[in-house]
Formats: C-alpha cells, sequence, structure tokens
C-alpha cells in the first residue's frame, strides 16, 4: 500500500502541489527519495528517520522509499520534511487516523522532531489557498501575516506529535502571537524625506507626481548636487498605500530574497550601488534568488550615476520594463520573478558633470561627452517616459510655499482611482496593454496629426509616441478630464524631449 499525502514547491514565487508518496517494504534498512531532489533535500531522509524515531517509530529492517511528483519537476529545500514524515508514520502504522485530502503539510524538522520554518511560506501558503486546500498545518513564524490571506485553517504546529495529536481530534493549544501591530496609515507615516524638504525645482516635482499617478520611467540630468538624489528620495513619499494584493507580492519577494521590509504597505524603494553586479540587480545564481527589480516590485528603482553602471546590466532592464517580470534560466530549472517597478535614474550630463551649468564652466571634451552619454543606449532611452534637466537652485531666493508630499498624494490617488475605474482592474496607464488604452481614450485626428508631425521632427520611435500617448492620459487624470486634451499632449512632448542631451552636447561644443 502507498500513502499520499500533499505538500507545495515553489518555482520562483509560483507555488505548486507536490504529491509525497510513501511506500515501506522489506528489505535492507535505507531510505529512497526519488522525484529529482535537491542536495538540502536529499538530506532529509537523515532528519526524517531521526524525527520519527523520537515517537518510537520503528522501521528497522525496512526499505522506505519517498517519491515526489510530478517526477519532472526538480525540487529544491527541506518543505517536504513533514510532509513525508507523516506518510513514513501512516504507513508504519502508527499514524491510524485518516488524513484529510484537502490539509497540507508544509515545515522542516529538526532531528528531535521540532517543526521548523523554511523560507518562502509565504509564496507556499498563497499557492495552497489558490489549488483549493482548506486546511494547512505549518510551523510557527511570527512574520507570516496569516490575517492577510483568508479561506485557509491554519494549524500552526512545534511538534510532529502536535500533527498526530490534531489528527486524532485534540484541540491544540494556540501558540503565544506577539501584539499585532498597527497599520501604518501612510497619511500620517512621516518619510524621511518630504518634498517639502526639496527647495526649487517645481516643474520636477510636478513631472515626478505625473511619474507617480501613471507609474511612467523618469531619468534625471543634472550638474552635481542640483537635488536629484533628495528628489528621488522623497519620491515614494507621494505614493498611495499598496493593495493588499501588492502587500502579498512584497512580502512574498522579501521573504524569498531574506531582506527585512520597513512595512507591506509602504511603496519599495531600492538604490542599488553602481558597481552591484548583474546578478545582484537582475536576479539568478546557481540557485535563483530575487534581484533588486522583483524586490522594487511595485515600487521605485532607483539608479544613481546611471552613466556608471555597467552597459550590460542597463540593457538587461529592457525585458523588464516592457513586460514587468524576468525570467531566469539556468541549467537546473528556469523561474519568473514579478518585476513591474518605476524606473527613476540620476546622471551628469557629462564627466565633469558641469555640461550646461551656469556656474561652472565644463573641462570635458565633445568625444567625452559622446562617450560618456553613449553608455546608455537607445533602446534604454526608449524605455523613459520622461526626461528631466535639472539646474542647481540659489539658496538665497526667496521660495514658494512649498507643497508636502501629502498634498501630492491626494492628487495621485485621485488619478489613480480614474484609471482602476476606467480599465475595472487595479492597472495605471504605463502598465496597460495600448489596445486597451485606444479604447477607452481614443485620440482626435488632429491630435494623431500632431503627435506624428513632431515626431517626425525629432525621429521618434513607435515606442516613444505610445509613451506620448500614456503620459497624456495620465496627465488629463490629474486634471480630472475624461479625454487626451491637446494641452495634455503638448505637456506629454515637452516631457519626453529625448534629444535634450544631444542640445546641452552643442552648448559643450560651442
Amino acid at each position: 500500500m502507498t500513502v499520499k499525502i500533499s505538500s507545495i514547491g515553489l518555482k520562483g514565487l509560483e507555488g505548486y502541489r507536490v504529491q509525497v508518496e510513501v511506500q515501506i517494504s522489506s528489505g535492507t534498512e535505507s531510505m529512497v527519495i526519488v522525484g529529482l531532489p535537491d542536495a538540502s533535500l536529499k538530506e532529509s531522509k537523515e532528519r526524517v528517520l531521526s524525527a520519527i524515531r523520537t515517537l518510537k517509530c520503528d522501521v528497522t529492517d525496512k526499505k522506505v522509499v519517498v517519491n515526489l511528483s510530478p517526477s519532472e519537476q526538480k525540487k529544491n529545500g527541506p518543505f517536504f520534511d513533514l510532509a513525508m514524515a507523516i506518510g513514513v508514520l501512516k504507513e508504519a502504522g502508527e499514524l491510524k487516523e485518516k488524513i484529510p485530502e484537502d490539509a497540507v503539510f508544509i515545515g522542516a524538522l529538526s532531528l528531535d522532531g521540532t517543526v521548523v520554518k523554511v523560507e518562502g511560506m509565504l509564496p507556499a501558503l498563497i499557492a495552497a489557498k489558490t489549488l483549493g486546500f482548506k486546511r494547512v498545518y505549518l510551523p510557527y513564524d511570527p512574520l507570516l501575516p496569516l490575517d492577510m490571506l483568508e479561506g485557509l485553517e491554519y494549524i500552526v504546529v512545534q511538534h510532529i506529535n502536535d500533527v498526530l495529536q490534531h489528527l486524532a481530534g485534540q484541540v491544540l493549544l494556540p501558540l503565544h502571537m506577539p501584539p499585532k501591530a498597527e497599520p501604518i496609515d501612510t497619511q500620517t507615516y512621516k518619510h524621511e524625506k518630504d518634498f517639502c524638504h526639496v527647495i526649487g525645482h517645481e516643474r520636477a516635482k510636478e513631472a515626478l507626481e505625473i511619474a507617480a499617478a501613471g507609474e511612467h520611467n523618469v531619468l534625471m540630468s543634472g550638474p552635481p548636487g542640483c537635488g536629484k538624489s533628495m528628489l528621488a528620495e522623497a519620491f515614494p513619499s507621494i505614493f498611495p498605500r499598496l493593495t493588499k494584493e501588492a502587500q502579498l507580492e512584497v512580502l512574498s519577494l522579501y521573504q524569498l530574497a531574506q531582506e527585512n521590509l520597513l512595512s507591506p504597505q509602504i511603496t519599495p524603494f531600492r538604490n542599488p550601488h553602481h558597481s552591484a553586479s548583474s546578478v545582484a540587480i537582475i536576479g539568478g545564481g546557481s540557485n535563483p534568488k530575487p534581484g533588486e527589480i522583483s524586490l522594487a516590485h511595485r515600487g521605485v528603482l532607483f539608479l544613481d550615476e546611471m552613466a556608471e553602471f555597467p552597459r550590460k546590466t542597463l540593457d538587461m532592464l529592457r525585458q523588464p520594463l516592457e513586460a514587468g517580470k524576468v525570467t531566469i534560466s539556468r541549467a537546473q530549472s528556469t523561474v519568473t520573478y514579478p518585476a513591474s517597478f518605476i524606473l527613476m535614474a540620476a546622471m551628469n550630463p557629462c564627466p565633469c558633470g558641469f555640461l550646461g551649468s551656469n556656474n561652472r564652466y565644463c573641462t570635458c571634451t565633445p568625444k567625452q561627452i559622446q562617450s560618456y552619454q553613449s553608455r546608455i543606449s537607445g533602446p534604454v532611452y526608449d524605455r523613459v517616459d520622461i526626461l528631466l534637466s535639472l539646474e542647481s537652485v540659489n539658496l538665497e531666493e526667496p521660495s514658494h510655499t512649498r507643497q508636502s508630499s501629502a498634498e501630492f498624494r491626494f492628487r495621485v490617488e485621485n488619478a489613480r482611482e480614474r484609471q482602476y475605474e476606467r480599465y475595472q482592474e487595479q492597472i495605471s496607464n504605463a502598465k496597460v496593454p495600448f489596445d486597451q488604452l485606444s479604447a477607452t481614450s481614443p485620440l482626435k485626428e488632429n491630435q494623431h496629426n500632431m503627435i506624428r508631425q513632431v515626431s517626425s521632427k525629432h525621429q521618434w520611435s513607435n515606442r516613444v509616441q505610445i509613451k506620448i500617448i500614456r503620459l497624456a492620459r495620465t496627465i488629463a487624470d490629474l486634471a480630472g478630464s475624461e479625454e487626451i486634451t491637446d494641452e495634455s499632449i503638448w505637456k506629454a512632448i515637452t516631457l519626453r524631449r529625448v534629444n535634450h542631451l544631444k542640445e546641452q552636447m552643442k552648448v559643450g561644443e560651442r
């Protein structure tokens, strides 16, 4: 007879059902695990055999065969320790009760039978809910937001004996749970940087408001110390609170990467150094892990000194920027992680940084400027929606009353709500399929002609023209307009001057 127990395996962030089949027969004492287990999973046999000995289960002179189905899918990690142990106990006759078919077992085992947590439990629980399971046996983990995962019965256990007792009908005392933290309200949460801390740059703030409302990519160019980094650090403060679905996605990615997260409700902000490797940015490794672009999912990826990043690494961003996900292929497996982020980049206009500055003289030759700017390829420029040229601000000049991030965030939230209502799903103008955008917000003939004429003059690609339309739609949403107006199109065109760096080069040549 063969015993079958259900568990959950992970392939990237996607979970799938794993059926643990256990068979015990007479023969030389041994335990064999088949079904493409990795090295950590092959070691499970020692943990399982040691754990069941604590319950006086004797499999001496027995051959234990464990099959992990589907057999063609490579299995990683100690996810299945608990399921294998329960299967052995059931097959050996130590467990008399029937195991429910809608129950799933997740957790690793210590040698004394203690059930311990494993990384990736949150995406496994999400997968269990999606697959239709009703009950989950799992170890205690204070970082799991079980209150956010409704529709599942959670049986939290400390020892394998707790599982046997619960299956026998005994009621387990609930584990001590820490006091539930109060949710962070983005209306009152104080970010370290606020837009009211930034002096001047009113046009840049308006552009960033548009970027946040429609999730558009931004590239800022300006001399050192003009405020690029400060604007970027204040940028997340104008984003609305993440939805419940987005919070679970972000938490799952951070748990897989074993990274700390300030709060799942606050927009992620990642700021990797330009010396970071392509694997650190994109993700990967022998056992693929999420990279910076996935940790910035639903948030902002800020590349300071963008021109200092290796060109190969920047070109790797092209596919995730278009698809909103990244696929990592290795000899052992292929995994896909979500990577829907806003790219925010900053760079100097030239190697010395003072090209076009009113206060300093640029010492770079045209050849040096051309070589510096060509580090960012044309296809990467094409994927940027807003190009900003910043200048240094005179701190002695009297400044106008500066708006706080809360005021910007209020307008951004309203614009997002208009988009969600228009598309009947939580998707922004920058991410929605262009066919759907065109169907819900058709352009007039004169507006098409306007975009064609300007694009012909600047030699803009079709991708850039589509980005102009997406930008115009967001600008119209911020203005409360149901249609794309001529004014919003002209404003979008001014935000997407693809040749602004070339114009600065001409100034340097003169």
